[in-house]
């Protein structure tokens, strides 16, 4: 194992930006299982003190942070002034990155730095004490990472047991195991993940027989070719894609929108049941298969109306 750019290979938050975090509240509220979460309004400038692409700015945005038996989910709608969180919002609406603790903020943006990993944004907490810093590492993975540091340890509270009385999840659980990212270059991508998150290579993997994996893309058999990778972090698994040329959600994807963050993942039971909840809702199927060894399936929802991103469901067979 190598020194992680990053400092941890600890991934403990995904960010959302929306237009609407009202909206987007209720629609995980819904999906996990809990109350609707209230926002609140970041501080001044006075107070974040915030610097983006090397040029204060009186940015303020309205945050709500969702904590999960997995990785923190943060919601962000930002306002109309300057910062990345408005950039990204002025092309689309989805996860703009995924963060980390560090102990040391300015001993890891040195490291950064000299591997090639500008900063992007940086800013103080307004809710606690502590500051974080994005990362330019859009590029390379195809995602931004945001570091935190914080004066004061500040642990996740632990997500309370459920009782019958609570509000149940959707898909039977709340706990978000993966979230996967469809690339050109495999290799390249997975050298630049493993660099920052300080692990080995994985092994890279293809697509099953088609007579195992039965894939289904948009109502249609396909061999759905592609070249995959999984690198397992405490708390959640980094799946990297790279399409082959026969038809796919991966492909599409790749071709419609380019390189970029494309599922995070639930493990479910009864799948059948999960998908019809789903449709029911108005979320279709994109594509369905077994996995590449027979030993489970997993379905695409069309999720992104709602949640800006695609939601896979995975199940295991029995054995």
């Amino acid at each position: 194992m190598t020194q992680a750019l990053l400092g941890t290979s600890e991934i403990n938050q995904i960010c959302f930006v929306v237009k609407d975090i009202e909206k987007a509240a209720g629609a995980f509220a819904a999906l996990l299982g809990i109350e609707k979460p209230n926002w609140f309004l970041t501080g001044t400038q006075e107070i974040s003190q915030i610097v983006y692409n090397g040029v204060p700015t009186p940015a303020r945005n309205k945050l709500i942070f969702i904590n999960t038996p997995s990785v923190q989910i943060e919601l962000i709608e930002p306002d109309q002034e300057p910062s990345t969180m408005r950039d990204f919002l002025n092309q689309q609406e989805g996860i703009h990155h995924v963060a980390v603790n560090t102990d040391d903020m300015k001993k890891q943006l040195a490291l950064l730095g000299e591997n090639g990993y500008g900063v992007i944004q940086t800013g103080e907490f307004t809710a606690s004490k502590g500051r974080y810093a994005y990362v330019n590492t859009v590029p390379a993975c195809k995602t931004m990472v945001e570091l935190l540091e914080r004066d004061e340890p500040q642990p996740i509270p632990p997500v309370k047991p459920r009782t019958a009385d609570d509000p149940q999840p959707l898909l039977g659980t709340d706990t978000l195991t993966q979230i996967a990212v469809v690339v050109k270059d495999l290799d390249a991508a997975a050298e630049a993940y493993c660099a920052l998150l300080g692990v080995e290579k994985p092994t890279v993997l293809k697509e099953g027989d088609s007579k195992i994996t039965q894939v289904v893309y948009r109502g249609e058999p396909t061999e759905a070719k592609a070249r995959f990778l999984f690198i397992k972090t405490p708390m959640i698994e980094i799946e990297l894609i790279e399409p082959g040329d026969s038809p796919s959600t991966w492909k599409e994807h790749l071709e419609t929108k380019g390189e970029g963050i494309h599922h995070i993942s639930f493990h479910v039971k009864n799948m059948d049941e999960k998908i019809a909840i789903l449709e029911e809702k108005g979320y279709p199927v994109i594509q369905k298969g077994n996995f590449f060894n027979g030993t489970g399936r997993y379905a695409y929802m069309d999720t992104t109306s709602d949640y800006h991103v695609i939601i896979e469901l995975l199940e295991k067979f029995e054995a």
